[in-house]
Formats: C-alpha cells, structure tokens, sequence
C-alpha cells in the first residue's frame, strides 16, 4: 500500500505505476490496472485517474521475468532523442519530436519519447509529459521536469492560456482570409483501442482557426491554432470542411490520398511549430519554434504554384 504524497497529487495513476514499477514492463502495468490488481483506496479504477494527497493506492507483488530484461532503450535510440531538444532549464524542456514516435509507450510500442528522455537523464523520475501529440504529428512537445511546474503548466492548458501553433498542407486550395471552426468531437473507440474522431453536436467543445500562408495549385499550406486540444481536432476538423490534411489515411479521401501520394509524401504533414507559454518559474513568455522536418521542406520546394 502506497500513499500519494502532496507532490505527487494530479499525476495519473499510470504515470505513477510506471515511475515506480521500473523492472516492469509497461504493457504487464496496464495488464495490473484493468484486470483490478491495482486499488486506489480499495475501489477499482482506470489507468487515466488522477491521484489525490492522501489517497492510497495497492500496488500488487510482481516478480520480473525475461520480458523484463529487456525493458531498457538502446543507447543509440537515446543519444538520438537527446538530439532533438530545443530548449531546456531546470525547470522543463522543449522536445522537437519526429514524426512516426509515440509520445509515450503501451499499445505495442516498446519505447515513446517520454520513455527515451527518462533514459538518458540522471533523474527520470521527474520528467512527466505536459500535454500530448498525435504519433505521426512532428514538432514542440513540452516536458516538466518538476511536479510543481507540471500543475502549473496543466493549469495553463486548461484554462486555455497556452498558444499552439501548427503548421500544415492541406490538400485543395481554400478560400483566401482565416477560417475558423467550432464543431464540436467526440471520441469512437474501436475494436483493438483504436479511436476515431468525429464532429457530433453532442460531443466536447472544439476550437480551430486556419490561415492559409501558401496557396499551391492542388494544396494549401496553412498556419493553424487551436484553442482546445482534442483528440485529432485539426485532421478532424480540415476533413470536415473539406481540405482534409495531407498524407492523412485516417480522416482523408481516396482523391486527398492520391494527391499526397503524386507528390511523394510519405507520412502526415502536420507539424506543431511553435508553443507559448508563461513560464511557470519567471512568469516570462516563452515561446519555443521547431523547425519544419527536411522531408516536409523538400515537398513544398517541387509543389507547383498555381
């Protein structure tokens, strides 16, 4: 029986587990949660519940197999992610994550981004992801490398303080001038975990604004910010005025699919540009830019204006 601290108060119940079940692997974790090994005070619960000062939490007896040995990253994959900081203090950092890696490991993916930065610092407990990005979505992730910055970091994104900026191609030309979206999402949960987002009056409120930057003769770059942060809100939200984003397999059309493809993309062209932020410590704005990947940059070099 473990008791939740005051500084570890907010966390999510799987972030706590895996912070301290290390020798285990993550998806034996989830494996404890949902088959209700694990109790916090006495009831069952989910993986996403946030823990509260006072609350005690059973963690069940596991002995590590060989399915734990093999529970650490290569060293190259390490030095690999270190690579792509973008800026650090001692309070958090920015990562420049590449598209095609998980923010986090668990359904079938050994290792995230979170998991590799852990691995290459002195003190991996302390780092714990601020907010989330899609897999195959590139650019600015924010870590917190203290509890009390954590809480006020999740404040800001809650109360809608924090600017997120992306960058995207979507396929078609739009209209010239800013498009703002309001349709609301709700999230389908499929066979195998899988989600699927879709606009639905009854779903969570969703805020999109989309200016073109570039207009191509078949595509359409485009500056985006969001003002929520739902799951897949700008691949939802571009499908369903029509300009779906480029590369995108989920949300797009056979027609969007087969532009990408004529243009040799390869993966989604979404990329989180930029984030802003009043740092938490100096109550100074931050706002940290990543840049757009090389391959991304070498598609808009050959599109063809109109």
């Amino acid at each position: 029986m473990v008791r939740v601290s005051a500084d570890e108060a907010g966390r999510r119940l799987d972030n706590f587990l895996l912070t301290r079940l290390k020798s285990v692997p993550r998806s034996r974790v989830y494996r404890m949660i949902r088959g209700g090994e694990v109790r916090i005070n006495g009831r069952r619960c989910k993986p996403d519940m946030r823990l509260q000062a006072g609350d005690e939490v059973r963690i069940p007896p596991f002995r590590p197999g060989r399915e734990a040995a093999s529970s650490a990253p290569a060293r190259d994959q390490v030095a690999w992610l270190a690579e792509h900081v973008l800026f650090e203090d001692r309070d958090l950092l920015v990562l420049n994550k590449p598209a095609g890696l998980a923010v986090h490991g668990g359904s079938g993916v050994s290792f995230g981004a979170i998991e590799l930065l852990r691995a290459a610092r002195e003190h991996p407990d302390d780092l714990e992801l601020v907010h989330r990005l899609d897999r195959d979505t590139s650019g600015c992730l924010l870590v917190a490398k203290r509890r009390p910055v954590l809480r006020a970091l999740h404040a800001q994104f809650r109360d809608g303080e924090v600017r997120k900026e992306y960058l995207a191609l979507l396929c078609g030309r739009t209209k010239a001038g800013d498009r703002f979206v309001d349709d609301p999402l709700v999230t389908h949960h499929r066979r195998g975990g899988e989600r699927h987002v879709a606009v639905d009056p009854e779903g969570k409120p969703a805020r999109t604004r989309i200016s073109p930057r570039e207009r191509y003769r078949d595509f359409t770059l485009a500056d985006i910010v969001i003002e929520t942060g739902r799951t897949h809100q700008i691949r939802v939200h571009s499908a369903h005025i029509g300009y779906p984003v480029a590369g995108d397999e989920r949300y797009g059309t056979s027609a969007s699919m087969k532009l990408s493809q004529r243009i040799g993309l390869r993966r989604l062209f979404l990329h989180a540009a930029a984030l802003s932020f009043d740092h938490p410590r100096t109550d100074r704005v931050l706002r940290v830019e990543a840049p757009l990947d090389a391959d991304l940059a070498r598609i808009l070099e050959k599109l063809p204006r109109a």
